[in-house]
């Protein structure tokens, strides 16, 4: 076999793993973690049997697919703690957090999810967590976090987050940053009026009678 031919053979590989790979997180963002592979080989135009021969269990997949997104959430969270302002830092990862999730969804469904046990990342989500909970202790210390916000809390906001549509990833983005400002000062323990960033026009739907 000449090195032409392997190295197309090679490419070829390459660019099924990394459209197996984007399928399955869109599916996985828009449907959730019960996407059976077979679903996720005939919209990457693959057989089966080339899913498994990349990725030897869903939970490999999984893995794979989400674990970019949690190392970028880890990073995030410390970056916050490391802030000299606790609200500061809150704030950051509150606005990075949302912004991330207007760009790509599949985030958040690992973020909050419950996970198989076998899917590998769980330790880096759980760093993250505890990074946050860090975070949200160190913000209601400094009296600038309001006293009975939880965790949850950003899980809600990210589930209203999910419902803006847009007409692009840009209008997507500016939507949400809208957002994450109107959820900061509803966190604040005394919320102070702030300018909030430029509004977007969105399609409204309302139900016919």
């Amino acid at each position: 076999m000449t090195a032409e031919v392997i190295t197309g053979l090679r490419s070829d590989a390459r660019d099924n793993r990394a459209r197996i790979l984007a399928v399955a997180r869109a599916a996985f963002a828009a449907e959730g973690l019960d996407v059976p592979i077979r679903e996720i080989a005939r919209r990457a135009d693959v057989g089966v049997a080339t899913v498994y021969r990349h990725f030897q269990t869903k939970e490999s997949l999984l893995t794979e697919a989400f674990s970019e997104q949690l190392a970028f959430c880890s990073e995030v969270v410390a970056k916050g703690l490391a802030a000299d302002d606790p609200w500061r830092g809150f704030c950051l990862v509150i606005e990075k957090l949302m912004e991330m999730h207007a760009l790509d969804r599949g985030f958040a469904r690992a973020f909050t999810s419950r996970l198989p046990k076998a899917v590998d990342f769980t330790a880096e989500r759980d760093r993250a967590l505890r990074l946050l909970l860090e975070l949200v202790r160190r913000a209601k210390e400094a009296g600038s976090l309001r006293q009975d916000f939880v965790l949850e809390d950003i899980s809600l906001a990210l589930m209203a987050n999910e419902g803006i549509r847009a007409e692009s990833p840009r209008m997507r983005v500016a939507a949400s940053r809208r957002f994450a400002a109107l959820m900061i000062q509803s966190f604040r323990a005394d919320p102070v009026p702030a300018p909030l960033p430029p509004p977007v026009r969105l399609p409204l739907q309302l139900d016919q009678v």
